[in-house]
């Protein structure tokens, strides 16, 4: 959901293809082969299981289609090709289908390290592992159902909830705290510095803080919430989330824990 980008989206031709140069490949091949050595001890299991279970190639960008089929196969959800910029409500009515929209362009080499707009890698590898869980589908499903039924003044704090839970969210798991978010499991940088620096504020998760809790995009994340489990989102979803938006706003947001972009330094 960026607001501009310098990409073009790719479209399917008439057999559901999209069609990727050898370059982009071997982007794909790379970035795969980085964060599959990288995630182990710092993803969890659910996020592991579910790589394995997509059977994802990992030499060339896989084709949507062939992710849906899967998807569709082991949780009911799927993949839908979108332009790299769509409406709120766009994205709503797509998840509350049980289809998340995935960009189809992917990065250039200069920006192999990071890119600020969600790409291919980011929306397969990083979003796709988790879609395999059936309560964390069905979480999915529920938040775009209740979003679509939100009056517009409280999107953007359902967008904040999506940012700290599908994007940047960590569980708490017998072996510690591991990341689930897709922003986090697709990054290089993000994936070891999210459990391991002591930087970072590691907080319970509380939908009323989290709807408080502002945040920048183009910078490692300086607040992370801790879920139990995807059920706890699930429940959170399917509850009346109006009385903690309105609590929300009535105490305002939190005061940012991050410093004014004119004077952060690069992420």
């Amino acid at each position: 959901m960026a607001k501009s980008t310098s990409y073009e989206s790719k479209v399917p031709d008439s057999n559901g293809i999209i069609s990727y140069s050898d370059e982009e490949n071997a982007v794909w091949r790379d970035l795969y082969a980085r964060q599959k050595a990288l995630l182990p001890g710092r993803v969890c299991d659910a996020y592991l299981r579910g790589l394995e279970a997509l059977e994802l190639s990992e030499d060339r960008v896989p084709q949507l289609k062939d992710v849906n089929a899967r998807l569709n196969e082991i949780s009911g959800f799927g993949v839908e090709p979108v332009p790299a910029l769509i409406s709120p409500k766009k994205f709503f009515t797509l998840l509350a289908e049980r289809k998340f929209p995935a960009a189809t362009f992917i990065r250039r080499r200069e920006e192999f390290d990071y890119l600020q707009e969600p790409d291919v890698f980011h929306e397969i590898f990083g979003h796709c592992p988790m879609l395999t869980l059936p309560t964390y589908a069905d979480f999915l499903q529920k938040y775009g159902e209740k979003a679509l039924t939100l009056d517009k003044s409280y999107i953007w704090m359902m967008q904040r909830l999506f940012w700290f839970t599908v994007e940047f969210g960590l569980i708490r798991t017998e072996e510690g705290v591991r990341i689930y978010g897709a922003g986090i499991a697709s990054s290089a940088g993000e994936a070891p510095y999210s459990v391991e620096s002591a930087k970072p504020e590691r907080r319970p998760f509380d939908a009323l803080t989290v709807f408080r809790t502002p945040y920048r995009i183009d910078i490692y994340q300086t607040v992370y919430y801790v879920i139990e489990s995807a059920q706890q989102l699930y429940d959170l979803v399917t509850s009346d989330l109006v009385p903690i938006m309105d609590e929300a706003k009535r105490l305002k947001s939190l005061p940012p824990t991050y410093p004014p972009k004119e004077e952060a330094g690069a992420a």
